[in-house]
């Protein structure tokens, strides 16, 4: 596991440093990050190469992956060096699969600017790159050497970017906290003490992981609300109507919820408690009905199926989460209309 420090970056960040050598130092930015989040670490740093890569998730692909190498290779990067991720959930999954392919591995670290990486895409090894439309199609399991949290980059972030991160606390508490749910769910996004609200939600994901690194069973409740969300999201990424990963992750999660009532043991209580508190913080995301067909094809691609089998992770009850539950085109199509009523 990756050591995950959260606290003032420029302790954290000095005391790595102070432990740690490398023969050259680069800085993977975009230009949001490189404006607003590196300037905070710029001084903190040895001498180091910046590269500057274009933001969203559009951009995870091989061909942003062959100008982070290329700039790598370009000022003689040996083993020995050290690539720092600083930026999102883009930054971080690109970064360290770049990181761990360059010369057959260097080390890196990751410095998470949204909360979305904070709390869900900087914690637990997984990288990974976009292919042909499909979400993380090509990657790794590797750790990190650190992942340094500071919150003060939170305020760097639109709310829009924030709403986003939420949406990963919120399935933190649906999977296996129904405390930490009702909580995070009755504040909402005013929270007043996001260092909390971070740790306890790395500490879910950490306790999870640490069970089952590679995915092979518990890990996969992580993924509640991303088998239809992580579709939804593949489908409409190079659109007018281009959602952000929690966005359509929020979808994701309502119309589970509603297989979860269909097929498990979900109470229709809850499901209606789930709705309202998705709802009330994404209130204006759309989809369209002439998609759903394409929105399921794309579901066929999702890493978790066997043999065909749509398989999602569901939930029992709000704090307690299964996996691995076979799920038929009908049940998806029925969700994704669930939806649409919710919105009309």
């Amino acid at each position: 596991m990756s050591q995950i420090t959260i606290d003032d970056i420029q302790v954290s960040l000095k005391q790595f440093f102070d432990t740690s050598s490398h023969s050259k130092v680069a800085v993977l930015v975009d230009e949001k990050t490189r404006e607003f989040c590196y300037p905070v670490i710029q001084g903190l740093l040895p001498e180091h190469l910046v590269i500057e890569i274009t933001s969203g998730e559009i951009n995870k692909t091989l061909d942003t992956c062959q100008i982070i190498w290329q700039a790598l290779t370009n000022a003689s990067f040996d083993r020995k060096s050290l690539l720092v991720n600083l930026g999102g959930g883009v930054i971080g999954d690109m970064g360290g699969f770049c990181a761990v392919t360059y010369k057959r591995g260097i080390d890196f670290i990751n410095i998470p600017t949204t909360l979305l990486a904070a709390v869900d895409a900087n914690v637990g090894g997984k990288l990974g790159i976009d292919f042909q439309g499909f979400k993380n199609h090509i990657g790794f399991f590797k750790d990190p050497n650190a992942v340094l949290i500071d919150p003060i980059f939170l305020e760097t972030l639109p709310d829009k970017e924030l709403r986003s991160g939420f949406a990963e606390v919120i399935k933190h508490g649906l999977i296996t906290d129904k405390d930490y749910y009702e909580k995070v769910a009755k504040v909402g996004l005013d929270q007043d003490n996001w260092h909390a609200v971070i740790a306890h939600s790395v500490e879910i994901k950490n306790q999870v992981v640490k069970q089952d690194p590679r995915e092979a069973g518990l890990r996969k409740i992580l993924n509640f609300g991303h088998t239809i969300g992580h579709a939804i999201e593949s489908h409409y990424l190079d659109t007018d109507n281009h959602l952000l990963h929690g966005e359509a992750i929020a979808i994701g999660m309502i119309c589970e919820a509603y297989v979860s009532k269909k097929l498990l043991s979900l109470q229709e209580i809850d499901l209606k408690e789930i709705c309202e508190t998705i709802l009330n913080i994404y209130p204006d995301i759309n989809i369209h009905k002439k998609d759903f067909t394409a929105i399921i094809k794309l579901m066929y691609q999702d890493k978790k199926n066997v043999n065909n089998f749509l398989n999602h992770s569901l939930i029992y009850e709000i704090g307690r989460a299964g996996y691995d539950v076979a799920v038929d085109e009908k049940d998806v199509m029925d969700a994704l209309f669930f939806y649409l009523t919710l919105k009309q």
